[in-house]
């Protein structure tokens, strides 16, 4: 079945479009795009909705996103996603800005009770009882006409998707926990979340700390080298080197040209093309002074005291987790309950989360309050 909507394909109806919809105080948005073959994501669809009108913006016809642009801005109207993050990079790397304010329903599903990460096909089904298509999943969306089954694919993300935002955020504003969502929305805002230097890249690579001295100072150097090129052809970084080849350049830290051909899962035409500015980055990376060396995060491991309060403190927000109707990992992640327990401060729990659990957490690793077991459950008590 056909869905009325807009199609948007020329700047002046783009523009006519936007200035319509200034000042709303929703615009439900979702993105397809292709990045299969491509190092940056190449934009092909933007759909939008706000009550009555649903669109598709055909991003390929359009030569200038100036009017969307002013849209994303505009502080009066919030901006609606689902599992943000790429679509955020998309106009992080389009616009050099990003929308704002916003509200990811993803984000937002837990405090509600839905498992984190939830899919937004199982948040559909789960909330409003609707089983998607998922035909077209994979779908190649560069290619122009879109078909019915495209579109409506393309549509359904945003229909659906107003229906769960306004439903959830009256609920969430019904139990008091809308405020709760303000610091997760602005780390969704921080820039920088978008903006990783090519020079970090290495911290990437699987298992990349069974690696040290040379071996992952060569490491460091070739993914770097890797995502420059990447960036400079536009092409998928592991189309120019594997994580596997970088891995095994610097553990045989191959001498000349022939040697690195040599190596497994390197493709021979790479050192045809490259392989003399490879070897160059292999030598001058053998031999880097111990403070120049590539610093990675190490974790102090907890002694058995921390470790055995840290259990204290996991059982306790696993209490409060079921008290409240949420994930226990969403009240503290692992990490940060770890964290906590080597000594950080109780600030690291900012917002809700320190009204609802930082004074009860604090007094468990300080040694305050023990947590003791009954028939309804988990209690604190003073320790002696």
């Amino acid at each position: 079945m056909n869905i009325a909507h807009e199609y948007i394909d020329t700047d002046a109806a783009l523009a006519n479009f936007c200035e319509s919809l200034a000042g709303a105080a929703w615009l439900v948005i979702d993105t397809e795009f292709m990045r299969e073959r491509t190092y940056r994501p190449e934009l092909c669809l933007i759909q939008v909705k706000y009550k009555d009108r649903l669109a598709l913006i055909d991003t390929i016809a359009i030569d200038s996103l100036a009017p969307l642009q002013a849209l994303l801005r505009d502080t009066r109207t919030e901006k609606v996603f689902h599992a943000a993050s790429q679509d955020l990079e998309i106009f992080h790397l389009l616009l050099g800005e990003l929308p704002t304010p916003l509200f990811d329903t993803q984000i937002a599903a837990p405090l509600l009770g839905y498992n984190e990460q939830i899919g937004y096909a199982n948040l559909v089904r789960e909330h409003l009882g609707i089983e998607l298509d998922k035909h077209h999943t994979r779908t190649d969306w560069s290619q122009r006409p879109l078909s019915s089954g495209q579109a409506r694919y393309a549509l359904d993300d945003v229909i659906h998707l107003e229906a769960l935002y306004l439903d959830m955020r009256a609920k969430l504003a019904a139990a008091g926990r809308l405020a709760w969502l303000d610091a997760e929305f602005a780390a969704l805002e921080d820039p920088s979340r978008y903006e990783q230097p090519a020079s970090e890249r290495w911290k990437r690579i699987r298992q990349i700390d069974r690696y040290k001295g040379d071996t992952l100072t060569i490491i460091q150097k070739l993914a770097t080298w890797r995502e420059i090129k990447a960036r400079e052809f536009n092409k998928p970084r592991n189309w120019i080197m594997k994580d596997d080849a970088i891995v095994n350049i610097a553990r045989q830290a191959p001498g000349n040209e022939a040697a690195l051909g040599k190596v497994r899962g390197l493709d021979k035409s790479l050192v045809r093309r490259h392989g003399r500015e490879i070897v160059e980055l292999i030598a001058a990376a053998e031999g880097v002074a111990p403070e120049s060396l590539p610093k990675r995060e190490r974790r102090q491991k907890l002694t058995p005291a921390r470790q055995a309060r840290a259990q204290l403190m996991k059982a306790w927000v696993y209490q409060r987790a079921a008290e409240l109707d949420i994930a226990p990992t969403l009240l503290v992640p692992d990490r940060l309950l770890e964290d906590l327990a080597r000594g950080a401060e109780r600030n690291k729990l900012a917002g809700w989360r320190e009204a609802l659990v930082a004074d009860d957490l604090m007094a468990i690793r300080d040694g305050k309050k023990g947590v003791m077991g009954g028939a309804k459950g988990l209690r604190l008590v003073p320790e002696t």
